[in-house]
This record gives C-alpha cells, sequence and structure tokens, in this order.
C-alpha cells in the first residue's frame, strides 16, 4: 500500500472513530454493532463446527435444559438497564465438559454455559446472576473494546482492507481458551458484576445470585478456579462490591428457586 493510500485510509478510520468511537457502555471502541454481531456468528459457526474440542448440546434432544435456559435468559432481557437486548441476538449453547467450571459470552451476545459450571451452583439465582454477568460483558460491549485497546488502527486498517483475514479466528481461539490477551481488565469486572445484580433485580430472582457464586467458590469447597475468574480483581473484593451496588438499590430480595434449579440440572446428561 503507498504512502497516499495509507493516508487516506487512516483517515477514513479517524472519521469512523469520530462518528462511532465511543460506544454507549462507555469507552472507545473501533467496532460497529454489526461487526459485534457477526463476530458473534462467525465465533458460533467455528463451536459448533468443532466437535472434537466442543460438544454442543443439541437443543432438540435437551430441549427441557434449553427451556430453563431460555427462560432464564428471557427474564434477565426485561431489564431495562440493557443497552442491546433488541439488538444482539443472545444465543445460549450449552457445551458439555463436566470437568470445565466456566461460561463466556462473545460480541453480539452469544454464551455458552459448560455442564461442569451448571452442576456445580445451588440455585437458579446463582446461575442467573453467572448469565447476567455475562450479558454485560456483552451489552457493555467490553470484547470489542478492549480489542481496540490492544490492536489500535493497525488491526482496524488491517480488517478494512482485508489483509488479516485470520484475525478474527485467532481472537476467538483466545476467547474460547479464557479470553488471553482479551483478559477483561478490573473496570470491565466490576462493572459486569454491578449490572449482573442490576439485570437480575428487573426479575423474581435474588439480586445478590452472582455474590452468591463467588461466596461459594470462598468456602472452600472449589476444586479448581474458572478461567473467567483467575484475573484480578478477588472474589472477596467482588463480593463487597456486589453488596455495595444492591445495597444502593435498596437492598432488594427475591427468590433463590433450589429446586426448579435441581430440575435443570436433572435434565442435563
Amino acid at each position: 500500500m503507498n504512502r497516499r493510500s495509507a493516508f487516506y485510509w487512516i483517515t477514513v478510520v479517524m472519521v469512523l472513530v469520530t462518528i462511532t468511537g465511543c460506544d454507549e457502555g462507555g469507552g472507545i471502541n473501533f467496532f460497529t454493532l454489526e461487526q459485534d454481531k457477526q463476530f458473534g456468528r462467525d465465533f458460533d459457526k467455528q463451536i459448533t463446527s468443532d466437535t472434537s474440542d466442543y460438544q454442543v448440546l443439541d437443543a432438540n434432544q435437551y430441549s427441557e435444559a434449553y427451556q430453563h435456559l431460555t427462560r432464564i435468559r428471557n427474564e434477565l432481557l426485561q431489564s431495562p438497564d440493557l443497552i442491546y437486548a433488541d439488538e444482539f441476538e443472545w444465543k445460549v449453547r450449552i457445551l458439555k465438559n463436566d470437568t470445565t467450571l466456566n461460561a463466556f459470552c462473545v460480541p453480539g451476545g452469544y454464551m455458552y454455559f459448560y455442564t461442569g459450571l451448571i452442576k456445580y451452583l445451588d440455585n437458579e439465582a446463582q446461575f442467573a446472576g453467572v448469565m447476567a454477568h455475562e450479558m454485560a460483558h456483552a451489552d457493555k460491549r467490553h470484547v470489542t473494546r478492549r480489542m481496540t485497546q490492544l490492536y489500535g488502527f493497525q488491526f482496524l486498517l488491517g480488517f478494512i482492507l482485508g489483509e488479516n483475514p485470520d484475525a478474527w479466528a485467532q481472537i476467538a481461539a483466545e476467547l474460547a481458551l479464557g479470553l488471553g490477551n482479551l483478559q477483561f481488565s478490573r473496570s470491565d469486572e466490576y462493572q459486569a458484576d454491578e449490572y449482573a445484580v442490576k439485570y437480575s433485580d428487573d426479575t423474581e430472582l435474588y439480586p445478590k445470585g452472582v455474590a452468591g457464586f463467588f461466596e461459594k467458590m470462598q468456602s472452600g469447597n472449589t476444586p479448581w478456579v474458572p478461567v473467567f475468574l483467575r484475573t484480578h480483581p478477588p472474589a472477596e473484593d467482588r463480593v463487597e462490591a456486589i453488596n455495595q451496588v444492591w445495597m444502593g438499590l435498596g437492598s432488594p430480595g427475591g427468590g433463590k428457586y433450589p429446586d426448579r434449579y435441581q430440575l435443570f440440572i436433572n435434565s442435563l446428561p
């Protein structure tokens, strides 16, 4: 690419950043909402086609499990605190692996929950808190904001010019393996915890469910640490921050529904 072409494309990028750079979740983001959604679609295709690394439970074969999953998702999507409730796909998948305590969400709202995590939790409020936390990462566009910070103009320019066709696949692999270089910042994690409480507060569920998850981990009965919790901030700090958000909302109550959650667990292989 010659100097004139490079100058032209850098100018285009700067115009795009000026027009769309600040997303509604806060911070600078070079990526558009449509690119978030396309990333999610591409990632989901890779996950569902890679049967050697990911065993996605079939929604027809395990319809009862998916009914529980989608019911919880639909309750959370009613929250007025969600910015992109109508724009994103919010696709949910269950990954069969009882030894993996993990969940993750990619741009566009595509969410993945391992059976190991589902079976580890005690009640529906805890699970909804984890789901709401993942939804917040997508709704606040943390992944593409982090990509903007890491790759900046060079990545976006290469994306526009089609010079790096393998970039999406590489980033998707990092996400599936626990975010790699895309690990969320301390502020991202605190914000996702905050909105997990706020989204849950708009349901019938106890809003501090996500804190219950951290407290269960702190009890010492967890044989391993989830991939998405191996980074800062520490669990005890997050419990305190969650409690402050909850009190700020007036310390609302709600159901935990352990019996209903057990039906969810029983519907899994």
